[in-house]
């Protein structure tokens, strides 16, 4: 009995140093693999993603950096005033004031980020200020805002007479729930509002984000995230975005991850930081963000039925994948081998 014992406890020992073996030498082999130099790529999400992409691949196909080309995409829906989700014209607290939250990381493992930031338009470019400029990593709120006034950027009012008008109607009944895909639901492109408040129980406007990852012609990463967060939250409520390792991640070495959705569940999980780890030992991006899907589901899986996360990720052979909650979620790729397409993010929810 007791060599029986010894037999399936050193059986079971050995199965594990297989896996855990197995899994070294897939990462391994990826590494060795290297990057894929003098092919760019730059991803991002939602439909509103094609238009930053477009910006940041000027910037890519003439040789540019990373960094450069994600700080360059994410400035384009933070200017556009008919995305209600991001920057300028973004949907306001419930006190009526327009807070941003951005981050950006760098292929050294450089990064900045700001939150509660109002006034000011490109947030991503207060938070790569943060980054090259101070020792810190973070500034939030009023410190934010003095920050990037003392480096030249101007103070404007966000809250346009549309966001305001939504707002407006929001608090006759002052209803708060996260409703999915929100991102494509209060875009248009062509400039008509989508706001209609029967159309949804408590209005349909709560979230989110742009996340874009990139790789340049050297084979360096570079990712930038930024948000006017959850329409009609909380004042001072911030989500995912602005913190590096949920919203957005980037190991110059292995990948990058950025993500969308609900912050706070994304945070719980550590979420964009999980998907590049995942992909250190081996996963494939799709396989990598599914898992840390997974890991929501698991979580609260009644809550998972009610709200949308998405990931999204680029590994360093230029290999993206993606995987959400519910169907509906978006992202946009442009490379040389694919002129900036549209793809349906695989979903745990079918």
């Amino acid at each position: 009995m007791k060599d029986r014992r010894s037999f399936l406890k050193t059986a079971a020992l050995g199965a594990a140093v297989f896996s855990l073996d197995s899994i070294a030498s897939a990462a391994d082999a990826q590494a060795k693999k290297g990057s894929v130099t003098g092919k760019p790529i730059v991803v991002s999400t939602w439909d509103f993603g094609r238009a930053a992409n477009s910006a940041a691949w000027e910037i890519l196909k003439n040789g540019g950096r990373a960094l450069d080309a994600v700080e360059a995409g994410v400035r384009v829906p933070e200017a556009d005033p008919n995305n209600h989700t991001v920057g300028y014209s973004g949907y306001p607290d419930r006190d009526g004031r327009v807070t941003l939250d951005a981050c950006i990381m760098d292929e050294f493992g450089n990064a900045g980020s700001v939150c509660a930031l109002e006034h000011i338009t490109h947030a991503i470019s207060v938070a790569r200020k943060v980054m090259e400029k101070t020792p810190h990593v973070m500034l939030a709120g009023d410190g934010a805002l003095q920050f990037a006034l003392a480096n030249g950027f101007e103070k404007e009012n966000l809250l346009t007479p549309e966001a305001e008008k939504a707002w407006k109607e929001w608090l006759k009944k002052s209803e708060y729930k996260p409703v999915i895909n929100i991102e494509n639901k209060s875009y248009d492109s062509k400039g008509a509002t989508a706001f209609n408040p029967l159309m949804l129980p408590g209005n349909q406007y709560n979230h989110d984000t742009i996340g874009m990852v990139a790789m340049d012609a050297a084979g360096n990463l570079s990712g930038a995230c930024t948000t006017s967060g959850m329409a009609f939250k909380l004042h001072g409520r911030v989500g995912d975005s602005p913190i590096i390792g949920a919203g957005l991640y980037v190991d110059n070495e292995i990948g990058a991850a950025t993500s969308t959705g609900v912050g706070e569940e994304v945070i719980k999980i550590v979420g964009s930081h999980l998907v590049v780890e995942l992909m250190r030992q081996g996963y494939p991006p799709e396989a990598a963000c599914k898992e840390a899907v997974n890991r929501i589901v698991k979580r609260s899986p009644s809550k998972a039925k009610e709200i949308q996360v998405g990931f999204l990720a680029l590994n360093k052979n230029g290999q993206v994948g993606a995987y959400c909650l519910q169907p509906g979620f978006s992202y946009a790729v442009l490379s040389n081998e694919q002129n900036n397409v549209l793809i349906n993010g695989k979903s745990h929810f079918k």
